[in-house]
């Protein structure tokens, strides 16, 4: 096959064999994916964007497989890959005027704030919504400094994929522990009859019991031998802390 090729065919590396008007169907074609991409990235969630938005992260894939191909390929015509280029951009110049100019179209492109924690307690459909489990959330948490969930007023996982997080600036309430990683040491789940009295935290979501609107413990009020159930419909729970790496 390199026998047949002759170097630098003008004709060739610019045209190919295809008719001038390939060229146009090169621009719906290349629109068609675009747009596919931009869906489909934004359908998978954010998990996985590594703080870029859907749009950026299919114009970076869109300029990487349209330039690598050229390169390295003596059929594919430059002409094309020139013009993909240059659709890529426009098309991406265009979605982001739309988002500016459209909150319905910045939606769709970008999403919007999922509210993951709120006053120490995790929103379980939020974490489904945001394709995040438990010890996702955990693990960017304690990235954070906090160690136990009481610490957390809000956590908004963001539309690039990151995560806010607003802390008690002073005294947090007792909360669900989250470090050390619960897989290399699991709170301590308490059993019924067990000997403890004082404020707990649901395993599932980090709801508190035995504690006071003001954050004050409310001793006497709740034994673990009581084994309430949780809002969440969860009815293990762990002794609430406000540090869990300070031991008793």
């Amino acid at each position: 096959m390199s026998a047949e090729i002759v170097p630098f065919d003008w004709a060739r590396m610019l045209l190919g064999d295809a008719p001038p008007l390939f060229l146009l169907e090169i621009v719906f074609r290349t629109a068609v994916i675009f747009l596919w991409l931009v869906f489909l990235l934004r359908v998978t969630g954010k998990r996985g964007l590594a703080q870029l938005s859907p749009l950026e992260l299919a114009i970076v894939i869109g300029l990487g497989s349209a330039a690598g191909d050229p390169m390295f390929y003596p059929e594919v015509p430059l002409l094309h890959a020139m013009l993909v280029l240059a659709i890529v951009v426009g098309l991406q110049r265009l979605l982001s005027h739309l988002v500016i100019r459209s909150e319905h179209v910045e939606t769709f492109i970008e999403g919007l704030p999922v509210e993951l924690v709120r006053d120490g307690v995790l929103r379980g459909e939020a974490l489904q919504r945001a394709n995040l489990s438990r010890e996702d959330l955990f693990e960017r948490l304690r990235a954070q400094g906090v160690r136990q969930l009481g610490e957390v007023q809000r956590a908004y996982f963001e539309q690039d994929g990151s995560l806010s997080v607003f802390t008690h600036p002073h005294d947090p309430p007792p909360g669900l522990p989250v470090v050390p990683p619960w897989d290399l040491e699991p709170p301590r789940a308490l059993l019924p009859g067990d000997p403890y009295w004082g404020p707990l935290a649901c395993l599932g979501c980090g709801e508190l019991r035995g504690v006071e609107a003001g954050g004050q413990q409310d001793a006497g009020q709740l034994t673990s031998t009581d084994q309430p159930v949780c809002t969440c419909g969860g009815d293990r729970w762990t002794p609430a802390t406000t540090d869990p790496l300070t031991r008793d």
